[in-house]
């Protein structure tokens, strides 16, 4: 079934020949396959159609060169690539998770969080799920996050299946007003950008790495927020009391976390669902505006 996929991997590494080649998941636009070669096992991302989709093989190359460029061992490394075929270190996980699991990853996203930038943004665009995100630099986080994030998802959606009325007024509504509640006193930090379970492997009890990166630099809270929504089991209050001996969390973070809290529910309805329209009517209700 895969035969010509096969043969493009083995002319992509020199005819190396593949033990074993094994579909692990096929969604947005991206077959994924678990290759062993001489008895190590590697991870190849095949663009499927390049008619209707942007190409985030190209986007995970770039991003994961990026990552690379400050040693961060907690990602995969590029073996081989072209237009179409990306591939990448596989990294064993098991799933296990525990009070080390905790620290380890604790360590790992405060690493990554002590790169910034003066800028918001990124020089390059990344891809999150099936989505390419905007990363137009900008020194503003304000405008950044309300041009870039919210309203760009927010008109992603009402072009092609708009939510209802009064949720459509609301968002525009605090996009007008968005200065107001968020902090402008924050540096520009360098963020996974999708940093949810699927995307955070352990082994053993310990942090194994991040996977599938979507980055850029923004506000370090945003990524508190999305562990705190939709990863809760990875992020307890000593996590947080241990994050914040590194990146003083803002007293106000719970007035704007609801904000936050909105792109990622945009992103889902976009991405994944439309139940998450519920979730949305949910928190413009707690932002109050």
């Amino acid at each position: 079934m895969y035969y010509n996929t096969i043969l493009s991997i083995k002319n992509l590494l020199n005819k190396r020949h593949i033990e074993e080649c094994k579909l692990i998941s096929d969604s947005f636009n991206i077959n994924c396959f678990k290759l062993i070669i001489d008895k190590k096992i590697y991870v190849a991302k095949i663009f499927k159609d390049k008619k209707f989709f942007s190409n985030s093989i190209l986007a995970e190359k770039k991003n994961l060169e990026y990552l690379k460029s400050f040693n961060l061992k907690s990602f995969p490394e590029i073996k081989a690539f072209n237009e179409n075929i990306l591939i990448i270190d596989y990294i064993k996980n098991d799933d296990s998770f525990s009070k080390n699991s905790k620290n380890s990853f604790l360590n790992a996203v405060i690493e990554l969080h002590s790169i910034q930038s003066e800028q918001f943004g990124l020089n390059f665009d990344t891809q999150i799920g099936g989505m390419m995100q905007p990363n137009n630099q900008n020194v503003n986080w304000c405008n950044f996050f309300s041009e870039n994030r919210i309203n760009y998802i927010f008109e992603l959606i009402s072009n092609s299946n708009p939510m209802p009325s009064e949720i459509n007024f609301k968002i525009e509504k605090l996009l007008k007003k968005i200065n107001n509640f968020l902090p402008s006193n924050i540096k520009p930090t360098l963020l996974h950008g999708d940093l949810w379970k699927g995307n955070i492997l352990f082994f053993n009890n310990k942090f194994a790495g991040f996977i599938d990166p979507g980055s850029f630099y923004g506000h370090n809270e945003l990524e508190i927020t999305y562990l705190k929504w939709l990863s809760p089991k990875f992020i307890d209050n000593n996590f947080i009391e241990k994050y914040n001996d590194n990146f003083k969390i803002d007293k106000n973070y719970y007035i704007y976390e609801p904000i936050y809290q909105l792109y990622y529910s945009l992103m889902n309805v976009y991405l994944w669902n439309r139940l998450y329209i519920q979730e949305i009517n949910k928190i413009l209700k707690k932002i109050k505006i």
